[in-house]
């Protein structure tokens, strides 16, 4: 039976490895600005992303996670062998855009690699249309709240400080960009990790081993632990395009651009829409860059970060169709 205790828990610990791989690969979604605008040590960064990432349970609820594991692949389709493949397909595509230092988005390659299993399995009948809609909208219009709040937010931080100590300005923006960054790494944490407890829980169900669609508590802190020491090992290739390589940051902006960011994964993760953190403090840190000159933002490396994230969903899909079409011949 694919749905076998056997099978299982070993597919269980290969998610939490995405997890980790997630929290390694996003690490530099939280610590990128405020290294760049050297307020803490990278090791300091780390830590303090890390811990954030793990405390995000006691804030959010699980509805991202429901909508991850019934809401976008028929939950009668699910196998072991159909998790398993999803997962290499995601986890593929991190370490491959993690080379070549791509910040693409881990939340959209788990989902690609998730349905291109389950396609692989059911055809497209698995797919559940109504599911995918709010997140497809939301690969769009997420990066654009983050921008335009980044955007804004820059104009009123600057008209509030004219007349101001450029001194005192830098000092109180490098106090609250200790805030910005803990609120960052609060959303990361509470939206990314439940991507996995829905995979997780989805694999409990579908083996009977839970009788509803509710996140066990340990699901929920295995998930949590899982994404903060993966945000603890750094993601240093990825820090550097996300902090200077798109546009220089002093920190009064990685101060807008985190609590812009934060604020449209709050608002995500409200609606239980899964996101791309990365895709959302990309945004927030072009519009923060756009304020001074358009010519400030490097357009040609936001362009390539871009290419990455279109390519995420096929991409890690395909892998996911592959690994499960190579795992049912090898069975």
């Amino acid at each position: 039976m694919e749905t076998s205790l056997f099978l299982i828990i070993p597919v269980i610990l290969i998610a939490l490895a995405f997890d980790f791989t997630n929290g390694m690969h996003d690490a530099a979604n939280s610590i990128s600005t405020i290294v760049s605008t050297r307020v803490l040590a990278p090791r300091q960064a780390v830590l303090w992303a890390a811990v954030f990432n793990f405390v995000a349970f006691l804030l959010f609820g699980t509805g991202v996670a429901k909508t991850i594991g019934q809401g976008m692949v028929d939950i009668e389709v699910v196998t072991s062998t159909v998790i398993l493949a999803g997962l290499i397909g995601a986890i593929a595509w991190n370490l491959i855009t993690w080379y070549f230092g791509l910040p693409s988005s881990s939340s959209h390659a788990l989902i690609g690699g998730y349905a291109g299993a389950a396609i692989a399995k059911g055809g497209f009948s698995a797919i559940i249309p109504g599911g995918w809609t709010l997140t497809l909208i939301f690969i769009i219009l997420a990066p654009l709240i983050g921008l335009v709040l980044g955007f804004f937010l820059k104009v009123a931080v600057s008209w509030i400080g004219q007349g101001k100590s450029p001194d005192k300005i830098a000092r109180w923006a490098r106090v609250m960009q200790l805030f910005s960054a803990a609120a960052f790494s609060l959303g990361h944490g509470g939206n990314d990790a439940q991507k996995t407890m829905g995979i997780i829980t989805s694999l409990l169900f579908a083996g009977g081993l839970v009788n509803s669609f509710d996140v066990p508590l340990w699901v929920v802190l295995s998930a949590h632990a899982a994404i903060a020491m993966g945000t603890l090992t750094g993601g240093w290739r990825i820090v550097k395009t996300m902090g200077q390589k798109i546009t220089k940051l002093q920190p009064i902006d990685g101060f807008c651009a985190e609590t812009a960011a934060a604020s449209s994964i709050f608002l995500s993760t409200y609606l239980a829409i899964p996101v791309s953190t990365t895709h959302v403090i990309t945004g927030a840190i072009s519009g923060v860059g756009a304020t001074s000159r358009l010519t400030a933002v490097r357009w040609g490396v936001t362009l390539r970060i871009v290419w990455a994230w279109l390519f995420t969903i096929p991409a890690s899909g395909l892998i996911g169709l592959l690994a499960y079409q190579l795992t049912k011949l090898l069975a």
